[in-house]
């Protein structure tokens, strides 16, 4: 009976124990009035913003941060811009899709991606990262466009990216998490 109470009140008050990074993700996924599909998340992640930029900007291993199948078949960066050329396998859509992006880290310290070729009809992918916590986590707003030049339907499009987001998100986390450890040892 004690243990239920504590429960209770541990839901109601808040327990002391969890941090900001247990929160929820607060992720938006759904088609764009323009065509293709919109995303738009808050995240709180358990690491320094060097970090998470970190591993956001080690674009070699990208392919690492999904469950679906990717890889990188060509990496350049010149100037401080990343061009990447991907080459990405989803179940719902037949064969490779190949995605090529530029990205920098702009002044104001977001990370941006525009399109710049492939299956794709539209792509922008924004991260802005803000310090919380006294610099031990990282609150990100995370926004992305995109149109696949395809016959697959927006509204399933949309019902897919949900999913590779959040498991994109919980993968970041889980590496940004690690990072922090290893380097508190």
């Amino acid at each position: 009976m004690l243990w239920r109470a504590l429960i209770i009140v541990s839901l109601v008050l808040g327990w002391p124990g969890w941090s900001l990074a247990d929160e929820p993700v607060v992720l938006d996924v759904r088609t764009d009035p323009s065509g293709g599909v919109r995303a738009t998340a808050s995240i709180l992640f358990p690491a320094p913003v060097s970090v998470i930029q970190a591993i956001l900007t080690d674009y070699a291993h990208w392919p690492e941060l999904f469950e679906g199948r990717m890889r990188v078949a060509d990496l350049k960066v010149q100037d401080g811009v990343a061009t990447t050329d991907l080459r990405i396998e989803h179940a719902l859509l037949p064969g490779e899709r190949r995605l090529v992006t530029e990205s920098r880290l702009l002044a104001s310290g977001e990370l941006v991606a525009d399109l710049k070729s492939g299956d794709f009809t539209r792509y922008h992918r924004r991260w802005k990262l803000t310090s919380v916590d006294g610099g031990a986590q990282t609150r990100a707003d995370f926004e992305l466009v995109f149109e696949i030049d395809s016959v697959a339907p927006d509204w399933l499009v949309s019902i897919a990216t949900r999913r590779d987001l959040e498991s994109h998100f919980r993968i970041l986390k889980e590496k940004a998490l690690a990072q922090v450890q290893q380097s508190g040892r």
